[in-house]
Order: C-alpha cells, then sequence, then structure tokens
C-alpha cells in the first residue's frame, strides 16, 4: 500500500509546485480539485495528511471555494497554505479580515512557538508572502504560533498537533526553510516513511502494466521526444514483444532524427519498431497552408489516418500506449472556476475513441523532471532523455508561412549547425530549449560583390524550469557570432540570423 499525501486545489498558481516539493522529499503526492469528493481519498488509509492549497479568492466572496468542514475533523493531519490557511480559520470559528497593508513578497516570519511544523526554526524567518487577507484570531482550540510585521497571526496550530495553517508560502525557493516546514510535516506530522524512489515507481507500474494489459498487444505512437521513449522502454519491461511501436516520419524532423530513432529503439533496445515513411502525405497536406492552427489540424488529422492504416496491419491490438505526464492531467482536474476552457490530456486528440483501444499512460502519475529519472533508471541513453522540447507538429511551427520542402531543408541545416555550436561549447545542456525559425522574409545582402535577397532566419533559446515561463539565455556573443557566421556560409537560402530576446511571458517558446 502506497502512502500518499493529498493536495486539494483552490486555484493556487503554486500548487504543482507543492507536489514536486513533496516529491522531492520520496513522498507520493496527489493533486484533486477541491471539489472532489474527499471520504473516498482518505479511504483505505493510503493518505498520511491533507494540504489545502492557496488560492486567488478570498473567503468572503460569492463562491469562493471552499471544503465540507468535517474534512478539519478527522484524525488525518491538515496543512492549510495561505488561503488554505484562512479558509480553515473561516470554517471553524476563527476570524479572517482584509489587511490594511497587504503583504506580496518576502517578509520576516517571527516563530513564536518553534513546534511541529517549525520544529528546528531558529526563530526567525525569511518567507514569501502573497496575500490580502489575515487572520485576526484562529479559531477555537487553535493557537497562534508565528507572526510579521502584516499578519498577527501568520501561524497556527491544533492543541493535538495535527492541523497546522500558515499564511506564507513554503513551496517556493523565495522561501528559504520551506522544504523543511514541509518536511516537519510530512515526516513529523504525517509519519510518512519517504519510500517512493523511481526504482519503486518503475517496479509497481510494470506489474500494474502486466496486470492491465495481461496476454494483449499494445501499440504505442513513438515520436523520438522523452515522454514517448521513455513510455515506450516502461511498457516494453513489462510486456516485451508484445510492445510494437509505430514511428511515423512526417518529414517535420529534426536533422538526422530519424535514423537516429530507428538505431535507437529497433536496433539498440531491440523493441518491435514500425518505421512509416509518410513524408509525402504531410507535406501535400500542408500544402498552402499558412495558418497556425491550420498547420496543427492538417498534421494531427494526417497522423490520425497514417497510424490507423498501420495500426491494421498488426491485426487485433486493444492497448494504446501514450506518454500523458501529470501536469497534463491535473490541468484537466484542478479548481479553474466555472468559465475556464480545459485541455485534453490526450496526446493524440481524437484517436482513443476513433480506434476503440484501451488507454495505457504508465508516466500519468510523473513531472517530467521524474520522467527523465525514470528514464534513467531504465536504461535509456542520455542523447534521448536530455533532448530539448520539441513542438508535436515539428518544424512545421519553426517555418513561419507556408511549408515546403525547401524551405524545411534551409531551417533544418540551419537549426542543426545552432545545435552543434551549442553542444561544442558547453551551452546545449545550459539551456531549456534552442532552436532556428525560419522566417517569411527575405532581406537584402551582399556574397562576395553580388546582391543577394534570401532569408532570414531566427535563432531562440530559453531557460526554464518547466516550460510554464521562460528567461532568453544570454548566450555569448561570440557564440551567436559564430552562429550566425556559420548558418550564412554553409546553408543556402539564409543572408541574416537575428537573435530572439523576448521572455516568456509576453511572448511563448515557439513562434507559432
Amino acid at each position: 500500500m502506497r502512502e500518499r499525501i493529498l493536495i486539494l486545489d483552490f486555484g493556487s498558481q503554486y500548487t504543482q509546485l507543492i507536489a514536486r516539493r513533496i516529491r522531492e522529499l520520496q513522498v507520493y503526492c496527489e493533486i484533486h480539485p477541491c471539489t472532489a469528493p474527499w471520504r473516498p481519498l482518505l479511504g483505505g488509509g493510503e493518505t498520511r495528511g491533507v494540504i489545502l492549497s492557496g488560492g486567488p479568492s478570498s473567503v468572503y466572496e460569492e463562491g469562493a471555494p471552499t471544503v465540507d468542514p468535517e474534512l478539519l475533523r478527522q484524525g488525518v493531519p491538515v496543512l492549510g497554505i495561505c488561503y488554505g490557511m484562512q479558509l480553515m480559520t473561516h470554517l471553524l470559528g476563527g476570524r479572517v479580515a482584509p489587511v490594511h497593508h497587504r503583504e506580496y513578497g518576502r517578509a520576516e516570519l517571527v516563530v513564536d512557538a518553534p513546534v511541529g511544523i517549525f520544529e528546528g526554526s531558529t526563530g526567525r524567518e525569511t518567507v514569501w508572502m502573497s496575500h490580502g487577507d489575515s487572520i485576526e484570531s484562529p479559531p477555537p482550540g487553535y493557537r497562534p504560533l508565528a507572526h510579521s510585521t502584516g499578519s498577527p497571526v501568520a501561524a497556527m496550530g491544533s492543541e493535538d498537533g495535527l492541523r497546522y495553517g500558515i499564511q506564507f508560502h513554503p513551496e517556493v525557493v523565495h522561501t528559504p526553510r520551506g522544504k523543511e516546514i514541509l518536511r516537519n510535516f510530512v515526516f513529523g506530522v504525517c509519519g510518512c516513511a519517504g519510500d517512493w524512489t523511481m526504482r519503486s515507481f518503475i517496479d509497481e507500474s510494470t506489474d500494474r502494466i502486466r496486470a492491465r494489459v495481461g496476454k494483449e498487444k499494445v501499440i504505442c505512437g513513438l515520436s523520438g521526444g522523452v515522454d514517448s521513449s521513455v513510455a515506450a522502454t516502461l511498457i516494453h519491461r513489462a510486456v516485451g514483444d508484445r510492445l510494437t511501436c509505430i514511428f511515423v516520419d512526417n518529414g517535420l524532423l529534426r536533422k538526422d532524427e530519424g535514423a537516429e530513432i530507428i538505431e535507437t529503439f529497433g536496433k539498440r533496445l531491440e523493441m518491435n519498431l514500425v518505421p512509416v515513411d509518410a513524408r509525402r502525405e504531410f507535406l501535400g497536406a500542408l500544402a498552402g497552408v499558412a495558418d497556425p492552427e491550420a498547420k496543427r489540424k492538417r498534421i494531427g488529422e494526417t497522423f490520425i489516418r497514417v497510424f490507423e492504416r498501420e495500426a491494421r496491419k498488426l491485426g487485433r491490438v486493444k492497448f494504446l500506449a501514450q506518454g500523458t505526464l501529470y501536469p497534463d492531467v491535473i490541468e484537466s482536474v484542478s479548481f479553474k472556476g466555472p468559465s475556464a476552457t480545459i485541455k485534453s490530456h490526450h496526446n493524440v486528440g481524437g484517436l482513443p475513441g476513433r480506434m476503440e483501444l484501451a488507454l495505457v499512460e504508465p508516466l500519468r502519475e510523473l513531472f517530467k523532471d521524474e520522467v527523465r529519472a525514470a528514464g534513467g533508471e531504465l536504461g535509456l541513453p542520455g542523447d534521448i532523455l536530455w533532448r530539448h522540447p520539441f513542438p508535436g507538429p515539428g518544424l512545421a511551427v519553426r517555418v513561419l508561412g507556408e511549408v515546403t520542402e525547401e524551405r524545411l531543408k534551409v531551417l533544418r541545416e540551419a537549426d542543426a549547425v545552432f545545435i552543434g555550436i551549442l553542444r561544442e561549447r558547453g551551452w546545449y545542456d545550459k539551456v531549456w530549449q534552442a532552436f532556428a525559425v525560419l522566417l517569411p522574409v527575405q532581406t537584402v545582402g551582399v556574397m562576395g560583390d553580388a546582391r543577394t535577397y534570401e532569408n532570414a532566419l531566427a535563432l531562440r533559446a530559453v531557460t526554464s524550469q518547466d516550460g510554464m515561463t521562460a528567461d532568453w539565455a544570454h548566450l555569448p556573443h561570440d557564440l551567436l557570432g559564430e552562429a550566425s557566421n556559420r548558418i550564412i556560409n554553409e546553408v543556402r537560402g539564409v543572408n541574416r540570423v537575428v537573435y530572439d530576446v523576448s521572455s516568456k511571458p509576453p511572448a511563448t517558446i515557439e513562434w507559432e
């Protein structure tokens, strides 16, 4: 029986970060919307503790998210963070009120009682605040544990030592000892053992896949990206030759990528791999299409058609494997409000229903860094595990405007030069993602004594933790100079290179 911490999400931008911090302590946790029925989630004894996340609401607002007060009267430990603490106070009879001076950013916390979650505190902590309401008086049965300039009750604890509330965010790096506070809650209060590792995950997943699949066949759409590669390797560990990977070469891959995928999975890892050359079919579907969304739809439709055709050749197949990750799953279930657009977490939109295949998603419990750790345990080569993220539509959304074979060739060669230089200079592993973009712009240049009128090309490199936000990478000027010089000299059709220095937000990482 796997122990877990349950996180109820009230709309905080930091909810996923709470989960990551708990998992870094080798304790498994799950995020559920605050509207989820909590009684079944507490059943069976797996849930060792509950965390109520922050959120943008005030407890006094009409329609503010809430939870059944009975949850706070169970024997399970509870930690309320920011809005979670205010909600605990409000539901249990304490007083929450707007503050005169809102606290946003770093603040100094004075720990009045270094017990429970504050075990080991020196008495003063730097913390990260983000709130407009505060606790004026804790509910009956609770006592103040800490205060700050703007919060007379910045932390509180129940007299039985099972439930705590904190006004600050321990999950962010701006709270230096935040992880220690979470550690005290998870181990000291909840009594977790901390035995969730990638090795234990792989062993559990292997058993679950075998039990689910039985003697049936599984197919997997292999793109060569990290997620599908790790998913395929894990399933192959469980079912062996009953897994068939279908690799569709859509003509939108990076230089030599198709050959690398066939070499890695078909030969080195000895999987059943069916390579499909569909380059002409995809380019035909993209002919004359310039709109980014139209490109995506054409590529998705063509992929489904090709995948279905190849899958039928394999005979009776019951299961489809996908590399769905935990952020994809919780994006569709976390508390967003009634007007939010919910994103489907399936990687191949519409495919399972049309093919009547049952899904096998062995990575749906993992974050991206955990997927890479699992891949390392499974023996996947580093060039697969640490490859930069690549968009589903491939180079089609990096060739701005109409996609043609000629323009793809120019982009592919230029991108290979840029990536090669990053690797040579030791910068590839320092950035989250780097690539070239072929612009629908031609500029005047001079080569030798002749006038040229050729393509402009943009280089993009960003640093990030998870791709949700990103900053442009401050690459050395001489590296950029070398990249520009070599691309213009070695790639026919480019006479101007620019570097993108916009961050996300307001820009996105990809241009389309």
